[in-house]
């Protein structure tokens, strides 16, 4: 009998843990952190259902955090399987486990140096070191090669846009045929390739979280121009949210084709996020994960100031002219744009603009949703500036573009379970597909066993 459980990204859009069991061997498909409200975030020091040392492989189908980010504490833990991704994947992941290693190790010794804790000692919920044992697990696959992972279980990677190196995953197991969205990117993006369609399937695991949503039509160069331009005639900075891999290299190139257009020519531009200065620099060693040419890659990600050491980022901080500052991290939970944010957020000359999916939880929504102060550093910041949302600028499929990859199967599959995504997200996208397609599609809930 094959089983799937999600032992996470079920009724939330993070943590997603997809589990394959069939004749005593186990397969997990995404390997993520919980994040977001501290309910989510406790679950990241709860030991697995099942044993980390008893899975015998990981496919991953791209390396955010919320995907990729219990790797290091998997390994810590006993698992001595492989994981599979692609090579771009690998490669981002290096970036981004390492730095949550670092971090962790980070938010512990803070904790230890002034007591804010209840644990005598606090640890770090995994450590670098963690993250390069982990790293050391990696096999790299093609996308498009059939790959056997063991007798009987075989699977496919394609892309799925998003950001580098995210792939869909076939899998035929057990004389059943799996598909894994993972997440999914937008059809016609000027920077990431389209989903590519997976021809058949008996049961389709797929994201959702834009299930209930629609982004705006507009042209996002012209929208993000628009509000930096304001910006800057009040004589403001514009600090811009974001993650460090994907979403601010998009925004990069949308910068990059506003100055081709002669606009924002004397406004300086900031990269302050070591990670997302890395990431860029790997976009153009990929030019077949993208859209880009080789020399608008370079152009685009010529565009800004690179800031790698804390006394840069101090002195952006400091200064009191018009900029434009994309920094990490993309919600607001942590990382070098919490000091942009305490410096700039009280004054209304200047604009907070989120381009990407803010969780429950986070400033981010706090912030979106009207909040008028958030908690930095144990302080409560005023906000005064203006905040604003490019929803467009999403690297995630959007409701229809959902459907669109759902209707690429060329029958109906058996049965569809909707997960990375806030319940009602969730809820609207299995009722859309159900109305509209025909199909079975059930919402999982967490650690919910399924028979196939």
């Amino acid at each position: 009998m094959l089983t799937l459980t999600s032992l996470g990204g079920a009724g939330t859009v993070t943590g997603s843990k997809h589990l394959l069991e069939h004749d005593g061997k186990r397969i997990l498909v995404d390997c993520g952190l919980f994040q977001g409200m501290k309910n989510l975030r406790e679950l990241n020091w709860e030991p697995l259902p099942v044993p980390s040392e008893s899975i015998d492989a990981v496919i991953l189908t791209h390396a955010h955090l919320d995907h990729s980010g219990y790797l290091p504490r998997l390994v810590r833990n006993g698992f001595r399987g492989r994981i599979f991704a692609t090579a771009a994947t690998r490669d981002v992941a290096e970036l981004i486990l390492k730095d949550s290693g670092y971090l962790n190790e980070k938010d512990a010794d803070f904790l230890n140096r002034t007591g804010a804790t209840r644990h005598k000692p606090a640890l770090p919920l995994y450590t670098v070191r963690d993250a390069e044992r982990a790293l050391q697990s990696f096999t790299t696959i093609p996308i498009r090669k059939p790959t056997a992972l063991f007798e009987g279980a075989v699977f496919t990677f394609r892309r799925a846009g998003h950001i580098l190196g995210a792939a869909t995953v076939d899998l035929t197991w057990g004389g059943q045929r799996i598909a894994f969205s993972g997440d999914l990117g937008r059809y016609g993006d000027p920077f990431m390739l389209d989903p590519e369609p997976i021809p058949d399937a008996d049961h389709v695991v797929v994201e959702s979280t834009y299930g209930n949503r629609v982004h705006d039509g507009a042209d996002p160069t012209a929208a993000l121009g628009a509000i930096a331009e304001r910006t800057v005639r009040r004589g403001g900075t514009l600090i811009i949210p974001a993650f460090a891999v994907g979403r601010a290299q998009a925004l990069l190139y949308h910068l990059w084709k506003l100055r081709e257009a002669g606009r924002l020519k004397n406004v300086p531009i900031y990269l302050d996020s070591p990670m997302a200065i890395n990431a860029s620099e790997m976009l153009c060693a990929y030019l077949d994960d993208h859209r880009l040419s080789a020399e608008v890659c370079s152009a685009s990600c010529a565009i800004a100031t690179y800031t790698r050491e804390v006394e840069e980022s101090k002195a952006i901080t400091m200064s009191p002219y018009p900029k434009i500052v994309i920094s990490a991290s993309g919600m607001a939970t942590g990382g070098r744009v919490l000091h942009h944010l305490k410096a700039f957020a009280p004054d209304h000359k200047n604009t907070i603009l989120f381009s990407g999916f803010q969780a429950a939880g986070t400033r981010g929504r706090a912030m979106l949703e009207g909040a008028r102060e958030v908690k930095i550093h144990g302080q409560w910041i005023p906000v005064q500036a203006e905040v604003a949302d490019l929803p467009m600028l999403s690297a995630h499929a959007d409701a229809n573009e959902l459907m669109r990859w759902l209707t690429g199967f060329k029958r109906s599959p058996r049965r569809v379970f909707v997960v990375h995504g806030e319940a009602q997200a969730s809820e609207a996208m299995r009722s859309r597909i159900d109305r509209e397609l025909g199909w079975n599609a059930v919402v999982p809930r967490q650690d919910q066993v399924f028979e196939l």
